[in-house]
């Protein structure tokens, strides 16, 4: 019995990918500004030499001046290619682009792939080792056995950076990982079991010698290779394989697996039997990693072993083993503490990271990376990659690691701002509201979710509070909410505060305020009485002018437009402002506010100049020095036409008050607002630096631009976020997923938007 990854694709296809844009993969681009003289003064010769002077008097410096300290060397000479086999160094040059863009996209970590065409093991120890003043790490990739073990053991003893194998210890620092949460799930101690290894190359050495130091009994470890149990007195094997010998009468696989709780596979497709697996232990624990196609599938394990908890190398699968969720973060947590080395404790505590991490709630990023929920269990206890908890935990585990065992040059001082740097490196998003997280943790609030049948809404609900935020009040049918509770894995669904319009206490009460709000309005009783009873969004925002909760989050199930309208019905627009909407547009290196992107269709001056200062505001409480552009398709007159009065008449407005208390300019294009090099053509304005927060001239342009910056561009981007209103109210996209309904939850939470 066998499956087929559901990942499909042609020979073209992978081709195609590879070719198109640019060939390969991956791109050089400068961190610094390299527009003018000045910059290349600096960049190169003569600003350049003061760096390298001062490298040279203190080569500790380099890690300060240079990217060394962010960049590591992917090397391979191409003898052990995947499954491939020796394809020779050039043909591993597509696999190594792809290591290093897997260390960009997972671990902010700068790469090189180095391909050395020799199989020498002496040629290559000396040509790495004299590469250790360019990079602040070397990973070793696809080096056959045994050859990989003398290269890597060598240049750990001679190079001051971390050197690792990632064969090796990748796959068996996931698997280790596994194991722990295997062993968990099954009542065992890794002290007690009896570990069949089968396969005697580098990863399922390192394999071996991992779980022995965590734990795992020397006797109890019977390695197996192509022919047989490794035993002592065997002749033939090599000093990597005799180091884990025993006694032991077993010959054989099938005698080794002779009541076995455990079976680690890193060999060949099909090499274990389901008349294998019937003789094993009581619920036995199989990680058949032979890739592309394991020793054994899943549904054939699960035919003769239903008991059986099963990992594999395939995504395809349950329980996936996989070396990205190791490497990059190893390394990120090595580099940022300038290690010395990758140690054995530092890849234990990344395996006891990672397998922590599996056992708590699963976030909105995995369920929509995979397409289906996940929670701890048998069939989940490895993370998934697309985690995004992995880069804060686990380069936090192994940089305290690395101190702990004397390998650390720059220990840690602050974990708590280290993590916070970790999330900010991948999510730009995070960085910018980080101050707004921990005040909300500070000052828990009741928020509102109108839309808690939607699993979307209900993960964010979840998240709000697991993460510290506050009390999540969850809108819906009761039965049908606590049914997606216990779809998501929560087990203590009695903890959640849940209203149902159709048997609330507060109904009566709704009832009335609704009522004496509407009546002149061309509403009867009876038409009121059907808004409560069956519109969540009037429900719910009834709640929030009740004060049963101090926030509201709505707008998945509803477009915007028609959802701001019922919330409308119950709320009003806070004394003196006007609601209007905000997309912020979080870069790498910039972070633009635009207003007003949701609500006002043909905004007059007075309105515009709300809206400019309230937004500034708003980017000033998330700690930027607001300076106001009032967009619009003429700068200063040139061209002239129609539509500029109110524009204009909003800057008069504000030129006739004594402070605004920030930079404002207009009417101006978004090129004159943005870009330094147009910005000269106008001395006379009086922006000291690009706009950051932009005022548009009417809802068409502002919500068209908004949702093309969106899907076009790089940048990160949250909202609409919803201000002027009396209550804290925010309506998420439509097409929002769980970490974008969560973050508008928490800015429905602070006093942000208030």
């Amino acid at each position: 019995m066998s499956e087929e990854s559901n990942v499909r694709f042609t020979e073209r296809e992978a081709l195609f990918y590879h070719k198109t844009i640019r060939p390969g993969k991956i791109e050089i681009i400068a961190s610094k500004p390299m527009a003018t003289q000045r910059d290349l003064s600096l960049a190169y010769s003569p600003g350049v030499a003061v760096p390298v002077q001062a490298i040279a008097d203190d080569p500790a410096t380099a890690y300060d001046y240079t990217a060394r300290g962010n960049l590591v060397a992917v090397i391979s000479n191409g003898t052990a290619i995947l499954g491939m086999g020796d394809l020779g160094a050039l043909a591993s040059k597509p696999v190594m682009e792809g290591k290093a863009v897997l260390f960009k996209r997972f671990a902010d970590v700068d790469s090189i792939d180095i391909e050395l065409d020799s199989k020498d093991p002496e040629a290559l120890i000396e040509a790495i080792a004299m590469m250790e003043p360019s990079f602040g790490g070397i990973n070793l990739e696809d080096i056959k056995a045994p050859e990989c073990f003398i290269i890597e053991q060598t240049l750990r003893e001679r190079m001051k950076i971390p050197v690792m194998h990632d064969d090796q210890h990748g796959t068996a620092i996931i698997a280790a990982a596994g194991l722990i949460n295997a062993c968990l799930l099954t009542e065992r101690r890794l002290e007690d079991i009896k570990v069949v290894v089968n396969g005697a190359g580098a990863s399922a050495l390192a394999c071996t010698a991992l779980i022995k130091s965590m734990g795992v009994r020397h006797e109890n470890v019977t390695v197996c290779d192509s022919k047989g149990v490794i035993y002592r007195g065997r002749s033939g094997i090599d000093q990597f394989k005799s180091a884990h010998a025993i006694e032991t009468e077993d010959r054989t696989l099938t005698d080794a697996l002779k009541g076995a709780d455990v079976v680690l596979g890193l060999s060949v497709a099909g090499a274990i039997t389901q008349d294998m697996v019937k003789g094993m232990a009581r619920q036995p624990i199989i990680f058949a990693m032979a890739n592309p196609d394991p020793e054994i599938t899943p549904p054939d394990v699960k035919e003769v072993r239903p008991d059986a908890i099963v990992a594999t190398g395939r995504s395809d699968y349950p329980n996936q083993v996989n070396n990205v969720l190791g490497f990059p973060f190893i390394f990120r947590g090595a580099l940022d503490v300038h290690a010395t080395a990758i140690n054995e404790e530092m890849k234990i505590a990344a395996a006891r990271a990672i397998a922590e991490l599996a056992r708590e709630q699963v976030p909105e990023e995995v369920a929509a990376a995979y397409g289906k929920n996940h929670s701890f269990g048998r069939e989940y206890i490895i993370p998934a990659p697309f985690d995004p908890r992995l880069m804060e935990v686990v380069p936090s585990a192994v940089a305290k690691a690395a101190m702990d065992s004397g390998v650390a040059k720059k220990p840690i001082e602050d974990f708590d701002k280290y993590r916070h740097e970790l999330k900010s490196r991948l999510n730009p998003t995070t960085s910018v509201l980080t101050n707004v997280y921990e005040q909300v943790k500070a000052n828990p609030k009741r928020v509102i979710f109108a839309e808690a049948e939607n699993e979307v809404v209900l993960r964010a609900a979840i998240q709000f509070r697991d993460f510290g935020y506050g009390i999540p009040v969850l809108v819906g049918r009761t039965q049908a909410v606590r049914d997606k509770l216990a779809e998501l894995g929560v087990s203590d669904i009695d903890s959640y505060e849940i209203h149902n319009a159709a048997v609330s206490e507060h109904t009566e009460a709704m009832m009335a305020m609704l009522y004496g709000r509407l009546q002149r309005r061309g509403f009867l009783e009876r038409d009121v009485r059907r808004m409560v009873n069956q519109d969540r969004n009037v429900f719910a925002a009834a709640l929030l002018k009740l004060g049963i909760g101090d926030a509201l989050v709505t707008g998945m199930t509803r477009p915007f437009g028609q959802t701001i309208r019922e919330v409308r019905q119950v709320l009003d627009p806070k004394p003196g402002h006007l609601p209007f909407g905000v997309h912020l547009m979080v870069g790498k290196q910039t972070t633009v506010f635009m207003a007003d992107t949701t609500v006002n269709e043909r905004p007059s001056p007075e309105d515009l100049v709300v809206i400019a200062k309230e937004t500034a505001a708003v980017a000033r409480r998330l700690g930027h020095q607001p300076r106001v552009a009032f967009l619009s398709w003429s700068t200063f007159g040139n061209p002239q036409g129609r539509w500029l009065d109110n524009i204009r008449e909003a800057v008069a407005i504000l030129d006739r008050e004594e402070a605004t208390g920030f930079e404002y300019e207009g009417e101006m294009a978004p090129d004159a607002a943005l870009n330094p090099k147009v910005m000269e053509y106008y001395p006379f304005s009086r922006l000291s630096a690009p706009a950051n927060v932009l005022v548009m001239p009417g809802l068409q342009s502002a919500n068209i631009s908004a949702k093309l910056l969106k899907e076009l561009g790089g940048n990160a981007v949250v909202g609409p976020m919803l201000l002027g209103m009396e209550k804290p109210v925010q309506i998420v996209p439509m097409t929002a997923i769980a970490p974008d309904v969560l973050t508008l939850a928490v800015l429905a939470a602070s006093d942000v938007v208030a």
